[in-house]
């Protein structure tokens, strides 16, 4: 599956481990270690970039800017408008190859022919969510970083969502969950895009392959009767496309039918008409 709809978005070139893309009219060298290639830098925009992120010897890196760029500017996806930035470890605030996600939801949603609620867990900057809400469902964005979600809401006011029924919440993602069991809270559809590693506000290591399988049980309770679908998205290489797609079987498809789906999601590249792998997706829907 691939993000092919952007404007203003596009993946120009890879090779030597990093891959040259056009933001806007941002051009930014960044690293990826899946490109594993050496292919010749031949497209003269290498040499036009704005900046590189590079990576220090000792952990972390540094933006290294040869041309100004913004503090923050704004690129477009169909009706949603994202403000980006140049962050710590090399991000940007928006990973372009979920697009195909917000468009699967997107008409999942139009064509339901009833009202939908979504809960976004981890929703990061918001994408996701404004999809959804641009969509017409009424949306439930958790996140357990305060500026995340902040930016999430600026990017809603600049996509001219800010008035869409949209709950902006700063939470840990499992321990609201459980709480929206005990309320009897239920959503039509689930999107979940974990992190592969990270640490709870009191130093609990979280690993996604040790506890996926515990929050997808955990969000079963809160699916209604007749849920839409499932989105389940990773960036773990060691978590494949198919033990997700197997996962969300034996969780949902057991219980509501429905069918399962699952592959890679990718970016195409300009100068190859290649496809650069960027993540598994699994799917479950009615």
């Amino acid at each position: 599956m691939r993000a092919a709809q952007w404007k203003d978005y596009e993946l120009i070139d890879t090779s030597g481990g990093e891959r040259l893309e056009r933001w806007g009219d941002v051009l930014l060298i960044r690293p990826d270690p899946q490109i594993i290639w050496e292919t010749p830098r031949s497209d003269p925009r290498w040499k036009q970039a704005h900046a590189r992120y590079q990576r220090s010897s000792t952990g972390g890196g540094a933006w290294q800017e040869w041309r100004r760029v913004p503090p923050m500017w704004k690129i477009h996806y169909r009706e949603l408008t994202l403000q980006i930035k140049t962050m710590g470890f090399k991000h940007t605030g928006v990973f372009p190859e979920q697009a195909v996600n917000w468009d699967f939801a997107m008409e999942k949603i139009r064509n339901a022919g009833r009202p939908v609620k979504v809960l976004n867990l981890f929703g990061y900057t918001g994408a996701a969510t404004l999809a959804c809400a641009a969509a017409g469902a009424s949306v439930c964005h958790v996140d357990a970083s305060r500026g995340m979600v902040a930016w999430a809401r600026e990017n809603a006011a600049a996509s001219g969502l800010a008035d869409k029924p949209v709950r902006w919440l700063v939470d840990d993602c499992m321990k609201f969950v459980q709480r929206e069991q005990r309320r009897g809270n239920t959503y039509d559809a689930i999107i979940m895009d974990p992190p592969s590693y990270g640490r709870g506000p009191g130093g609990e290591v979280w690993k996604l392959e040790e506890q996926l399988y515990s929050l997808v049980t955990q969000c079963v309770p809160i699916l209604s009767e007749r849920p839409l679908f499932f989105l389940l998205n990773s960036y773990t290489t060691g978590l494949s496309p198919a033990v997700m797609e197997y996962l969300l079987g034996v969780l949902l498809g057991k219980k509501f039918g429905g069918s399962v789906s699952s592959g890679e999601i990718g970016l195409p590249v300009t100068d190859t008409g290649l496809v650069l792998p960027c993540g598994s997706t699994a799917i479950w829907q009615e």
